[in-house]
């Protein structure tokens, strides 16, 4: 099972998606944080999220680039936080963004369960440089695919999760 959650910053798509998982069955919960640590902010902010998990029974796994090349238990239920940090790692620090989606199909069929924290950036009107228009393009497209794929989609809307595609009765 593939699940998309989706929505802007600061929303409450992660919360859900945790809240999301933690009622699944199983007992193997992995947590891919793909936030590439560059600073003491990132490291803070890092911490700060470990330790709003800390009780939940992840195990948590560092993981900014190659998601098919990442070994999941299987039968894991995974969550994947998230895609819009995965492809900005993938592009601009040297890895290859064609291989994201290819990648997560990859540990979708590793995973009893798959989770994808991804984000809405696309309103804001602003004419972005080359690079950055590409980027939102690819983030666009990886959501739409990931969105065919999933059996439920859901955006959040000020902590209020709206169901896209599916029901999250689909997830439990």
């Amino acid at each position: 099972m593939i699940a998309l959650i989706t929505g802007g910053s600061g929303c409450g798509k992660s919360t859900y998606a945790e809240k999301l998982i933690a009622r699944m069955p199983g007992e193997k919960r992995i947590y891919i944080a793909t936030m590439q640590v560059y600073d003491e902010e990132s490291v803070k902010r890092v911490a700060r999220h470990r330790a709003q998990r800390a009780d939940k029974g992840f195990t948590t796994v560092e993981r900014p680039k190659d998601m098919g090349g990442l070994s999941v238990e299987p039968g894991s239920t995974v969550l994947l936080e998230d895609v819009p940090n995965l492809l900005a790692n993938e592009m601009f620090d040297g890895g290859c963004a064609d291989d994201i989606f290819p990648g997560l199909e990859a540990l979708a069929r590793k995973s009893a369960n798959l989770i994808v924290v991804t984000n809405d950036v696309f309103c804001d009107g602003i004419v972005y440089p080359e690079s950055t228009q590409e980027y939102i393009r690819r983030l666009a497209a990886l959501n739409a695919a990931l969105a065919q794929t999933a059996d439920f989609v859901c955006e959040v809307v000020y902590s209020i999760p709206v169901s896209i595609k599916g029901d999250s009765t689909c997830v439990l």
